[in-house]
């Protein structure tokens, strides 16, 4: 029986590679202790099953070859750009804790399949053969420009935020100070609204084809089920791995700066400018500091997303952390 019969949207056989690369790449790194290949994994299986499947599909369609690109270039970049920036750094200090626990260091990488599998399904599902297969429509329409014109944008404003993120850590600024020119003068996370953007395009682009009533019903339910991927992103970033791993933690980084002991001047006003940092720069949305700054507060945290889980409350988490500081 072929694979079309047995695995009509790919799901199954882009599980089982997912699993097997990602398993293999975790031997690798408990064997050896590298954290490097995490990062490396993370982005080539991307790559991987994009690639895989296209090829699997045989599809020469536009919208096929279109969404499958933009998905191997956001690979290629994510990876080498994370390792590249591993490399440079010497170390990933969030695996610190954790590469000597067999348990815990597996954990990151079982949530790497869920994570790759997941935001993978809607080119998977494009890519299979109940979609190549029907009657699609022409490349062209409606969804599939909206789709093209967020990712493009999406990509654009992550590849760019990363790299001059990345520029301005190797300037080596003071310790209390946070990056605040180009995009990120608009955004404290540019690179995760970057990224959300590419995901809601790729998406956009897959449902193109439940446009025309020939394609069967049972396709287009699996195609609007590839929603799975642009939520999926948006509830790592905003509540998983990504907002929640730096807000308080820098916050409290600044603090203690600002409050120890023998704390210079610039250092102590580096926390009065934090504060105003953050009531003037949205959390994740891009929007211009004179339009952001004189919204009410239930906006910000409620629409916006500046919810009070990611702010470091100084009257009452304030003391706690400078005394750990003072007993390290």
């Amino acid at each position: 029986m072929s694979v079309h019969v047995l695995d009509k949207y790919y799901l199954v056989i882009t599980l089982l590679v997912t699993i097997a690369y990602q398993l293999s790449g975790f031997a690798i790194a408990w064997t050896f202790q590298a954290c490097l290949l995490r990062h490396f994994t993370g982005g080539s299986n991307f790559f991987i099953l994009a690639l895989l499947t296209l090829l699997l599909g045989q599809s020469s369609h536009p919208r096929n070859i279109v969404a499958t690109v933009f998905v191997l270039i956001w690979a290629v970049r994510i990876a080498g750009f994370l390792l590249y920036r591993v490399l440079k750094t010497g170390s990933d200090t969030r695996f610190d804790d954790i590469r000597s626990k067999f348990l815990s260091f597996l954990g990151f990488w079982v949530g790497q399949i869920l994570w790759v599998w997941t935001v993978s399904l809607p080119l998977t599902i494009l890519n299979s053969p109940s979609v190549v297969e029907s009657n699609v429509p022409a490349f062209g329409t409606a969804a599939d420009i909206i789709g093209v014109v967020l990712w493009v944008i999406g990509w654009v404003i992550e590849s760019y935020a990363d790299q001059s993120k990345f520029r301005w850590k190797s300037s080596k600024p003071p310790k209390w100070q946070v990056m605040q020119s180009g995009v990120w003068k608009w955004s404290r996370h540019p690179p995760y609204f970057g990224e959300i953007l590419c995901w809601w395009g790729i998406w956009t682009l897959s449902i193109s084809p439940t446009l025309k009533d020939s394609v069967p019903a049972g396709t287009k339910s699996a195609q609007y089920a590839g929603l799975a991927s642009p939520l999926f992103t948006m509830l790592i970033l905003i509540f998983g791995s990504g907002i929640p791993t730096s807000e308080k933690p820098q916050a409290k980084r600044i603090y203690i700066l600002s409050h120890k002991e023998g704390a210079s001047d610039e250092e102590v006003q580096g926390w009065v400018a934090y504060k105003e940092y953050l009531r003037s720069t949205s959390i994740l949305f891009p929007i211009p500091r004179p339009i952001y700054r004189p919204l009410p507060t239930f906006i910000k945290k409620y629409i916006l997303l500046d919810l009070p889980m990611f702010h470091f409350d100084e009257k009452t988490e304030g003391p706690k952390a400078l005394e750990e500081n003072r007993r390290q």
